[in-house]
């Protein structure tokens, strides 16, 4: 976990609202990201990465160890879960695409972005543990410690979980014709 999250986050316990802005500041590119895997909507993403952290605000929850980066990441799950309870919707917003559209993007950012939209399209394939598991490890560069507290499983199930997330991902990018030179 990130030291200056733990000291920034004791911090806020005790009244400073400048360690608010520092969590903010560290955290929420990384929510951001790991809600648009379930939401695939920027603007809803950064919204429910706010609902996190106006949790986090209202119940100033003392935690038990210093794992502030797995109470945030259950925090905006479980806001994406409430999400889909109350839409039940499955559109995926063109919003995305707009620059590309209106030719506001050089040609190397076009390719970035298709690239990424099927990874982020395969990502959503699998089923919500292998997907997490993945980004928790690639994405946000978590250690299977980080892993284990975030996802309350045990270590040998998060190499379990990890390997079984690649073997079906792969699968997954042979069936879509994605070669190993488009993921580069």
């Amino acid at each position: 976990m990130n030291e200056n999250g733990a000291e920034a986050y004791r911090r806020f316990l005790h009244g400073d609202r400048n360690a608010l802005e520092e969590l903010v500041r560290i955290y929420s590119d990384d929510l951001v990201r790991y809600v648009f895997l379930y939401v695939r909507n920027t603007a809803l993403a950064e919204d429910i990465m706010e609902d996190t952290f106006a949790s986090l605000i209202i119940k100033k929850k003392k935690l038990e160890t210093p794992c502030l980066r797995a109470y945030l990441y259950r925090i905006a799950r479980n806001k994406c879960i409430d999400y889909f309870r109350l839409r039940r919707s499955k559109e995926v917003p063109l919003e995305e695409y707009e620059n590309i559209l209106n030719g506001d993007e050089p040609d190397n950012e076009v390719i970035k972005r298709e690239r990424n939209q099927k990874i982020y399209t395969c990502l959503q394939q699998l089923p919500p543990q292998y997907r997490d598991v993945l980004y928790f490890s690639y994405f946000d560069g978590c250690s299977a410690e980080e892993i284990q507290k975030i996802m309350g499983k045990s270590k040998k199930q998060i190499y379990n979980l990890l390997a079984r997330a690649k073997s079906s991902l792969k699968e997954i990018f042979i069936r879509e014709g994605i070669g190993h030179e488009e993921l580069l």
